[in-house]
């Protein structure tokens, strides 16, 4: 006896994922934004989507310090001075080594984005001048820090990883752009001091977003994704 499958189990499943291939499809690393704010009912709209997430014992681990407006501006120049004369102290340990196929494919991003915008290899000062867009938030009028509660440690951040992909595709639905940063995540210190986050919240990473700069060239070029069967190991037996 089998056990029998609900009639509306398959009802709108056919539409619906191709609504989240879309989606998936479509979003990109924005590195151009226009100017304009996004309204804050769309905002709150994403971040109600985005709550949704999934996350260990339902912990819900993830807080956000948005800015917009004037905080965006003071964040974005008090950055930049930051980044020009500290180094790098992240709460969480950055990859100690590229290898192989991941080695790989970060070097075919980051060539496809120079050639984008016209650094040439060898530039450093052209390339630290990219660099540094990082720090303006790629000229974002909003930026999100994402953080989570320190004693969780790693489930924590893999919680907010998750949320992080979904606040991206839920802005994605509206029209919104948004680049994910672990540059930001690298200075923590100064997002403390700008956004009042405090020092028992893990700093995991910023997500820029708004609208994208869709003539921007930097904006034109698009990453790949690996097969799936490079990803995942069958065992059926």
């Amino acid at each position: 006896m089998t056990n029998a499958v609900p009639e509306t189990a398959d009802h709108g499943s056919a539409q619906a994922s191709s609504v989240l291939e879309s989606l998936l499809n479509a979003r990109y690393s924005c590195r151009a934004y226009l100017p304009d704010q996004v309204p804050r009912q769309t905002i709150e709209k994403i971040l109600t989507i985005a709550q949704r997430t999934a996350s260990w014992c339902n912990s819900q681990p993830w807080h956000l310090s948005i800015a917009s407006g004037q905080a965006t501006e003071r964040y974005r120049a008090a950055l930049l001075e930051h980044v020009r004369h500290a180094k790098a102290s992240p709460d969480l340990q950055f990859p100690g080594e590229y290898r192989g196929a991941y080695l790989d494919r970060r070097r075919e991003c980051g060539f496809q984005l120079y050639e984008a915008v016209g650094v040439a290899r060898g530039d450093r000062e052209a390339g630290e001048r990219q660099r540094l867009e990082n720090f303006r938030f790629f000229g974002a009028p909003h930026v999100a820090i994402v953080t989570s509660d320190a004693p969780l440690g790693v489930y924590g951040a893999v919680d907010c990883g998750a949320y992080v992909s979904n606040f991206m595709l839920a802005a994605q639905s509206l029209g919104v752009a948004t680049i994910a940063q672990a540059a930001l995540a690298a200075f923590p210190q100064c997002a403390r001091e700008q956004l009042g986050i405090a020092q028992d919240r893990i700093i995991v990473c910023g997500i820029s977003f708004g609208f994208a700069d869709e003539t921007h060239p930097v904006n034109q070029f698009r990453t790949r994704r690996a097969l799936v069967e490079d990803a995942v190991t069958w065992l059926d037996n």
